[in-house]
């Protein structure tokens, strides 16, 4: 059993389980007779998921089944109970599932599915058809560009239903409208979406400004938000034109011979080869400040993919605002200087006195003569300490030696009393012995 359903986007052929959802199949049908569908907007849709119609609110939260619409009944259940028997899946791409109400029943609202895989809908919804002609008009839905709460910005309504066969008898009590309600867009449309049939591209601007003007608009919008997390210190702030970025350094490349390379476009205030805190090795870019633009204009149109150094570097104009202070909301920035950096202390336990590194140290007369210093007091430190070592272990060797003596003398002692006792003991029973036998005698 078939369906049309008609939308601004295109027409939509159903086929309908019948067999597997009678009464869920019932309940779409009927409401397609009374023209329920006619005007309700797609007021969900998420690219690879669903899209969702079928409530006249256009919120979500309304729609009823048929059966709520029996004039003489008062009392009738405005959900159907849920269909669960036999299992079907939201295994791919073109089914049309009714949407649960979130107690184990369905109203009138349905969805499409945008993808091949939604298995974690089953059991919860209810499968009860598929898309037989129509596909491009879902593929039309998915690629809608919707807000955040996935609402599409130009309004898709659904503007018929034609039931192509019926095989279920008329409800008792429900009134079917000989036809179709008018539609009329002005009083449907009241909204600060864009309207059906309207032009989203207006028709005095070229494609391109277009294009520009929403780039512009989504780079204002990236900006305060990174504003409002502290990363930028003000939304309109600007990099600077005259600092170059330069990647892909070879990491010998020193800052004198980039400062070299590049003073023939102009004079040069600054270049910073960027280093490792830890190891102090080159990250492979620079800032390459000059004294005025026109200068850095040159330099980024004759030195990109330049080769220095047996690399091809690349140029770009710096992004970076890390130098930029903000004085507050409503007073701008200033660029912050070298000498503002804070100083830091060797003894981290005297950082409340405000003293800077200098002042814990000896006058010496350059860093490099502090640095030989610091070495060889270290050198000095390693060979005292080799020579304890050395000591220790020379007294060591001689009291061990000194046990050694007195322990081989101590066996001397005990081997020779032993031997005497022995020789004693030997001669007193010679003549024990003897005398025996000169007794016998």
């Amino acid at each position: 059993m078939s369906v049309v359903i008609e939308t601004t986007l295109g027409d939509i052929t159903v086929d309908l389980f019948i067999t597997d959802r009678p009464q869920t199949c019932q309940n779409f049908l009927k409401l397609c007779a009374i023209k329920y569908y006619n005007h309700c907007s797609f007021h969900f849709v998420q690219r690879d998921f669903i899209a969702q119609t079928g409530d006249p609110t256009g919120t979500g939260r309304g729609g009823e089944s048929v059966y709520s619409r029996i004039g003489n009944a008062n009392g009738s259940p405005q959900f159907i109970v849920a269909e669960t028997k036999p299992k079907i899946k939201h295994d791919r791409f073109g089914l049309i599932s009714m949407v649960n109400n979130g107690d184990g029943g369905h109203g009138s609202q349905f969805f499409f599915t945008l993808c091949h895989s939604l298995d974690y809908l089953d059991g919860f919804h209810t499968v009860f058809g598929e898309v037989a002609e129509g596909e491009d008009v879902l593929i039309k839905l998915n690629d809608t560009i919707c807000d955040e709460k996935h609402q599409p910005y130009q309004d898709i309504l659904i503007t018929h239903t034609v039931i192509l066969d019926d095989p279920f008898p008329d409800i008792e009590g429900l009134e079917i409208p000989p036809k179709s309600p008018e539609y009329n867009f002005d009083e449907l449309i009241k909204s600060d979406r864009i309207g059906v049939g309207e032009a989203i591209v207006d028709e005095d601007k070229p494609v391109e400004l277009i294009e520009e003007e929403l780039k512009e608009k989504d780079a204002k919008q990236r900006a305060l938000v990174l504003e409002m997390i502290g990363d930028l210190p003000d939304a309109d702030v600007a990099p600077p034109e005259n600092i170059l970025f330069v990647c892909k350094l070879n990491p010998v490349t020193r800052e004198e011979d980039l400062e070299i390379i590049f003073s023939r476009f102009g004079t040069i205030v600054s270049c910073e080869v960027i280093r490792d805190e830890t190891t102090g090795e080159s990250l492979q870019y620079a800032f390459i400040e000059f004294e005025n633009k026109d200068d850095c204009e040159k330099a980024y149109f004759k030195m990109d993919n330049v080769l220095i150094d047996d690399r091809r570097i690349h140029v770009d104009f710096s992004q970076s605002v890390s130098k930029y202070k903000w004085k507050g909301k409503g007073r701008g920035v200033i660029v912050k200087k070298e000498d503002d950096k804070p100083s830091k202390t060797r003894h981290p336990e005297r950082d409340n006195n405000d003293r800077s590194r200098n002042d814990y140290r000896p006058n010496y007369r350059n860093e490099r003569e502090y640095d030989d210093r610091k070495i060889h007091r270290s050198d000095k430190k390693r060979e005292r300490e080799s020579r304890d070592y050395r000591d220790r272990d020379r007294n060591h060797s001689r009291t061990t030696y000194s046990r050694t003596k007195e322990n081989e003398k101590r066996d001397r002692h005990d081997r020779h009393t032993s031997s005497s006792s022995h020789r004693h003991h030997h001669s007193s029973s010679s003549k024990s012995s003897s005398s025996t036998r000169h007794y016998k005698r």
